[in-house]
């Protein structure tokens, strides 16, 4: 488990990791409160209990039953400091993979950073108010919330929680509606510390059981592979939508999609799956 995790992780922080990232967030006005228990979205999503002393709640993957779901995970990353590569035009959005995914009407939910979304408000407006699609906190640097994380800075522990809320704030701002009170911890990489940090956030920290393996990768049908061969009723999948760290993973999908389809799988959303954990379905 410990080994499937840090490959994730390392997957998931690659194209951060070779950037060169600023050692800390610039300063900001405070952002307004992340959605809780106390200002939940006007959709309330599925969430899970506390989990032991009340730390923040860690889901991985839904019920291993007949009922063959299975969640496709986006994640949209751009770090705090990557304005000035996507000004001189490296592009941290992937159009035609969304475009892709609404053609074969696929239910997802994107992680997104708030910086991607103060990037590209458009894009995240319209995702925020499609219903094929849901919108979940991947943090606003995509800095990591423990120490050696593959090379990325990290967010200082009295920062995490606004770090959070920061996102939540850009997703307003950029206009979408519904942001889901998911987390998802840059690089996959968490402690007990960060759990207890994100715990008045009211989010639930979610993880994968598969690894897309998509990022820096060019090979569509090795993608496609490592997905098929690791989903499981309920699973997870972790990919990316950015078209520099990920240019591959649009061409993967139109496989992965219609085979996990004849094997009798159905798409859903990560609050899908959470429902079916905690009985709300």
């Amino acid at each position: 488990m410990i080994t499937l995790v840090r490959r994730a992780a390392a997957v998931c922080v690659l194209a951060t990791a070779l950037s060169a990232c600023a050692a800390s967030q610039p300063a900001r006005q405070a952002p307004r409160p992340a959605p809780s228990a106390s200002s939940a979205p006007a959709s309330p999503a599925a969430t899970l209990a506390p989990g032991p002393s009340g730390l923040t709640p860690v889901f991985r993957h839904g019920p291993r039953t007949g009922d063959r779901t299975v969640a496709l995970t986006f994640d949209a990353d751009m770090t705090a400091d990557q304005g000035p590569r996507a000004a001189a035009g490296e592009h941290f959005d992937h159009p035609r993979l969304i475009g892709t995914l609404r053609a074969l009407k696929v239910p997802s939910t994107v992680f997104m950073t708030g910086r991607w979304a103060e990037e590209y408000p458009d894009q995240a407006r319209s995702l925020g108010r499609d219903p094929l699609f849901e919108v979940a906190n991947h943090s606003y640097s995509h800095y990591a919330f423990t120490g050696d994380c593959y090379g990325l800075p990290t967010v200082p522990a009295g920062r995490m929680r606004a770090d959070v809320e920061r996102a939540y704030t850009a997703f307003r701002e950029a206009g979408v509606p519904d942001a889901k009170p998911y987390f998802r911890f840059p690089g996959g990489c968490y402690d007990r510390a960060a759990l207890r940090a994100l715990t008045p956030a009211g989010v639930t920290a979610v993880q994968w059981d598969v690894v897309g393996g998509d990022a820096f990768a060019t090979d569509a049908d090795a993608v496609a592979r490592q997905v098929l061969d690791g989903v499981r009723p309920g699973s997870v999948v972790v990919l990316h939508c950015t078209r520099s760290a990920a240019p591959a993973t649009e061409r993967a999908v139109r496989t992965i999609v219609p085979e996990l389809r004849r094997q009798g799988y159905r798409f859903v959303k990560v609050s899908e799956l959470i429902a079916a954990a905690t009985g709300r379905n």
